[in-house]
């Protein structure tokens, strides 16, 4: 006979669980965008000869 205990669930499935992954995930997804807002920004500040002695150019610039 099979046995269901109810008290038991897998890590996350549970309803408060899955809200905080809903709540948290945009905060993370938008704390990243303005990481890569503020590098970007402040590489663009630098000269070429800077961004050519930590290997970089203004081209990469748009890809990060």
């Amino acid at each position: 006979m099979a046995y269901f205990d109810p008290t038991t669930r897998a890590s996350g499935s549970t309803l408060a669980g899955r809200i905080t992954r809903f709540l948290t995930r945009p905060t993370a997804i938008i704390a990243e965008w303005n990481d890569r807002r503020v590098t970007r920004n402040a590489l663009s500040k630098l000269t070429d000869r800077e961004l050519d002695d930590i290997g970089l150019c203004r081209s990469d610039l748009e890809a990060l």
